[in-house]
């Protein structure tokens, strides 16, 4: 069975509430099932489509499948919408660090152009949708960082998971990330109104308030696991340290802020390039 691609994840799990009928009626009954499919399964379905002649960019259909929480009691679910994530993946193409000649052959031009066909006829229809689920290949997005606190890291060693591989995870409930990236934002306006990490979070601020606010928010380190050591993993407060550069940020020290991000990205710039080794 393929392992994860080498991406990280932030999803949001909503509430039962949050869903229409009769979504809301397949998601309760989809929740009983005795085994739930695991992100190992997408990666499977989905490395079946591009191996396939023609590669198949996008499913045919939507996923019916999701991942499940339950929050103080109530159950929270993330929809997969694996084809429309596929679907928004494809219009990265030309931000993957990769030649082009690589490029069109794992993914032939005339099938990208007849997927983005496929979805701009279909964001016609639906041009209120929105995926529940949010990645980044070979990396975490520092934004992310910003949503979460430290103690709310989740870190498991390699013995200690079903699968024999280690985790860390970070949750928080939705009203929590909303005031963090707030917060952020706030910060970062006010020392850099014009620099990048104030248009990020104000992306992902964004996509937040599209959600019911007692959602659960979700970053999974996914399969950087399989890229970074246990003994990396175990030492890495990534979220402490952005914390910490937007507190010095705050209180004037930019020298401080400045270093503390170069530290970060450096470390993370390490793990990116890994995708370049044979």
């Amino acid at each position: 069975m393929p392992k994860v691609p080498y991406a990280a994840y932030l999803r949001v799990y909503e509430p039962l509430a949050a869903f229409p009928q009769p979504e809301r009626e397949h998601w309760a009954e989809y929740a009983r099932r005795e085994r739930l499919p695991t992100a190992q399964d997408e990666a499977r379905d989905a490395l079946a489509g591009l191996v396939g002649i023609p590669p198949r960019v996008a499913p045919a259909r939507e996923s019916a499948d999701a991942f499940v929480a339950t929050v103080d009691g109530v159950l929270c679910v993330c929809p997969w919408r694996t084809r429309l994530r596929s679907w928004m993946a494809l219009g990265e193409v030309g931000h993957w660090l990769m030649p082009e000649a690589v490029v069109d052959l794992a993914l032939p031009p005339g099938v990208r152009r007849r997927a983005a066909a496929e979805y701009a006829e279909w964001r016609t229809r639906n041009p209120d949708a929105r995926p529940w689920i949010r990645s980044a290949l070979w990396h975490v997005p520092v934004r992310w960082f910003a949503l979460f606190a430290d103690e709310e890291r989740q870190f498991r060693k390699a013995g200690e998971t079903a699968n024999g591989v280690p985790s860390l995870r970070y949750r928080t409930p939705m009203v929590q990330a909303r005031r963090r990236v707030a917060r952020a934002l706030r910060t970062a306006r006010e020392a850099m109104p014009q620099g990048p990490l104030t248009a990020a979070l104000t992306d992902v601020g964004r996509w937040l308030e599209e959600f019911h606010p007692r959602s659960l928010v979700e970053l999974d380190y996914g399969g950087l696991i399989y890229t970074i050591s246990e003994d990396q993993l175990a030492s890495d407060h990534s979220v402490a340290d952005v914390a910490e550069g937007l507190a010095a940020l705050a209180a004037g020290d930019a020298e401080r802020a400045s270093r503390l991000y170069e530290e970060l990205t450096d470390r993370w710039m390490t793990v990116r390039e890994r995708q370049f080794a044979n």
